[in-house]
């Protein structure tokens, strides 16, 4: 009976990539994860700059409790791009832009599993007496270091602090690159992707538009400035 659910749950899916669209599961993955990530970004820079005391304290619970909420989504969003049938789209048209994008979202999954991983490796280390909770209700259990000397604990948190910013930093570069993508996209390209993953927005009529001739202006001048001088005359 399971297996049977299973199969239409990824036969109802494949009936939306085979449309060109994302499947409503992807879609709410997608923006709820985006809700969080936002949300985590600018709590943390509130959060370090929060005086000491029982606000910080209930402000770092808040963190760590969306931290491992973000952890499980992002985790069954992995499984679910592994295994229900994916969306190809005008994302998918070969070309540079295509495989950046595909780039983009490696890049993303690994921020997005990253942070939390290192979040939760730092409270494993340094503050064993904290109670973490996934929403603050589903007991959530420590990482196996309490055997580790001093010295050991030390140091994993400190390598997992430096990931920690480096994964925030990242994402922070990122989400402007992957908005004004998407943009661009809906705007020049008039392709379907942002329709896509946001419905609400309504598919542009594809015809050829000024800054669409722009842009491959720009591209042809581009990919002839980074063609080698032999390279040219070999072709001549």
């Amino acid at each position: 009976m399971i297996d049977r659910l299973i199969e239409n749950i990824f036969e109802w899916a494949a009936g939306h990539a085979d449309e060109g669209r994302y499947s409503p599961v992807a879609i709410v993955f997608h923006w709820t994860m985006a809700g969080l990530a936002f949300f985590q970004l600018g709590w943390g820079f509130w959060m370090g700059r929060a005086p000491a005391g029982a606000r910080m304290l209930a402000a770092y619970e808040v963190h760590y409790a969306v931290g491992i909420l973000m952890l499980v989504l992002a985790v069954g969003r992995l499984g679910w791009r592994l295994f229900a049938p994916d969306t190809i789209n005008d994302a998918d048209k070969p070309g540079w832009e295509s495989t950046a994008a595909h780039v983009t979202h490696y890049v993303f999954y690994t921020c997005l599993l990253g942070l939390p991983l290192t979040g939760w490796t730092m409270v494993s280390a340094t503050a064993r007496e904290t109670e973490l909770a996934l929403l603050g209700v589903v007991p959530w259990p420590l990482m196996p270091l309490g055997q580790l000397d001093n010295p050991t604990l030390w140091a994993i948190e400190a390598a997992a602090e430096w990931l920690h910013w480096g994964f925030v930093v990242s994402l922070i570069l990122l989400i402007p690159i992957h908005a004004g993508a998407a943009l661009k996209r809906h705007l020049i390209d008039r392709d379907d992707v942002l329709h896509g993953m946001l419905p609400i927005v309504p598919q542009l009529p594809k015809r050829p538009t000024r800054w669409r001739r722009r842009w491959l202006a720009l591209e042809k001048k581009i990919a002839a400035a980074t063609t080698s001088p032999g390279r040219r005359s070999r072709r001549a």
